[in-house]
């Protein structure tokens, strides 16, 4: 028997729990570059503890609806930003912890996200696109990773 996830849109206040949305919107901080560039300041908080903060591309397969989310993981030691490298949407998934109902997030396209340290997220999701991204996250000699595979899975729907 599978459960079931509908997806929503991906919002700053309902994935503030999580971690935070990487957006332009709105008038920018800051002009540079003699007024040719807005900078949109400090949008995440990168949070690697006592090791250091690592740039990596990760290139993803791209996934389709229904999708089955058998897969969940957390790193409990840094956070971990996902920027695509193309304009299409992608899922993300989230939950409290693997005994809770994970909720699902599509971005629009424009959106990058940040997983606070400790979310219990679901893997890259790619659902359109390159599936390239890139990564910001920890880059240290601990172990930063810890998974849960669901007994029953979930599946995950538009609404």
């Amino acid at each position: 028997m599978n459960r079931k996830i509908t997806i929503t849109p991906l919002t700053a206040k309902a994935f503030a729990p999580y971690g935070d949305v990487l957006e332009a919107r709105g008038a920018p901080d800051k002009l540079i570059n003699a007024g040719k560039c807005g900078r949109f300041h400090d949008r995440a908080k990168v949070d690697v503890m006592e090791a250091r903060v690592g740039i990596s591309i990760f290139k993803a397969d791209l996934r389709a609806l229904p999708y089955t989310f058998d897969l969940i993981e957390r790193h409990p030691e840094g956070s971990q930003a996902f920027i695509p490298m193309s304009d299409d949407p992608f899922l993300v998934i989230v939950s409290d912890g693997p005994e809770t109902t994970p909720k699902a997030f599509l971005t629009d396209g424009t959106q990058a996200i940040n997983f606070h340290r400790g979310t219990w997220h679901g893997v890259l999701t790619p659902l359109a696109g390159n599936g390239l991204f890139a990564v910001i996250d920890r880059i240290g000699e601990t172990p930063n990773l810890e998974e849960h595979v669901f007994e029953t899975p979930w599946v995950v729907t538009r609404g």
